[in-house]
């Protein structure tokens, strides 16, 4: 009797402690989700090596030994969604702690402006940092006679979902050119399923916003004869007078098997959170994120992750940057 009271007393204590440590380790846990895009496009991956560049769950090696550089107890996480639209509302609502998005979406939410004339101005809306350039993809088919965006009247166009920049952006670029979206007869797809459809043959062309190269067209390419329809002219010059946040850029030969170097116009990909989120919290980590031994990630990770850098991490930004990553900028000379 008096060893069972010894053992269930041993037991006892242990428990104790388990759930003492539990507690402990669920208190030091902060998860912190990444509003990303479509698992065929660059935001996905490219949010999975930036949630690994500023994770650092509990018990992690520390940096200095070749460990984890992240937040200490964060663990992020990239979440596939509908874009930039869907991404900026969930960040607003609450849904999501952070989320990338166009750089023009963005800084029509905040203002309620432009595409978001008339809706109630995202006013928590907040920048973290600059990501990369993300241009705009007209794709068809080689064989296609489609040559410029004025021969898309009456063709089957995937303009992606309503809830994306890439929707967003395809209704100004075909304005520019004369036409609306009922001058075309107007899909819904993503990624790889505006591939499929293309080769085979239910659309005839498809728009896509994303950094080059994008997973979902490598793979069309090696695949199919493909182009990449200009998107120049005095269209993408009025486009870039009207709107600050368009630049006219190039697709450079090779990017796709077989697709010669193409103008178009690009946006930059930034990334945002809620003014509500801990000053503490986002200045970590922005720190985090810029920290010299995550350079590694970034450049290994994807192949837009060398262009993700320090000193472009205030370009274009046209939406408040939150207080957190305002102080890290400040400390590293960025802003005065």
């Amino acid at each position: 009797m008096k060893l069972m009271k010894t053992l269930l007393a041993s037991a006892s204590i242990g428990l104790i402690t388990l759930m003492a440590t539990s507690h402990s380790l669920a208190a030091e846990l902060k998860f912190f989700t990444i509003g990303t895009g479509g698992t065929a496009y660059t935001y996905y991956p490219v949010g999975g090596v930036i949630a690994n560049a500023i994770s650092k769950p509990p018990g992690s090696r520390a940096c200095s030994e070749g460990g984890s550089c992240g937040v200490d107890g964060l663990i992020a996480s990239a979440v596939s969604s509908r874009g930039s639209v869907d991404n900026i509302n969930a960040v607003i609502s609450g849904l999501r702690d952070s989320g990338f998005a166009q750089s023009d979406v963005a800084y029509w939410a905040y203002t309620g402006t432009g595409t978001m004339e008339g809706k109630k101005p995202a006013k928590n809306l907040r920048t973290i940092a600059a990501l990369f350039e993300e241009h705009i993809h007209l794709v068809a088919l080689a064989s296609s006679d489609i040559k410029s965006v004025a021969d898309l009247k009456g063709k089957r166009v995937s303009l992606d979902e309503p809830g994306s920049g890439t929707y967003v952006d395809a209704k100004l670029i075909l304005e520019a050119n004369g036409l609306s979206i009922s001058d075309v007869r107007a899909e819904a797809l993503k990624g790889n399923a505006a591939s499929e459809a293309l080769r085979n043959g239910k659309i005839d062309a498809f728009f896509t916003v994303a950094g080059y190269p994008t997973g979902s067209i490598v793979e069309l390419a090696s695949a199919e004869k493909i182009k990449l329809v200009p998107i120049d002219g005095k269209a993408a010059k009025a486009l870039t007078d009207k709107y600050g946040f368009f630049a006219q850029s190039d697709i450079p030969a090779g990017t796709y098997d077989g697709v010669e170097a193409t103008a178009t116009v690009a946006v930059g990909a930034q990334w945002y959170t809620n003014a509500k989120q801990s000053d503490e919290l986002i200045y970590n980590i922005t720190k985090a994120l810029w920290n010299d031994k995550s350079r590694k990630l970034l450049d290994v990770g994807h192949a837009k992750g060398k262009t993700i850098t320090a000193e472009t991490a205030l370009n274009g930004v046209g939406v408040p940057l939150h207080a957190g990553a305002e102080r890290f900028y400040k400390e590293i000379g960025l802003l005065k």
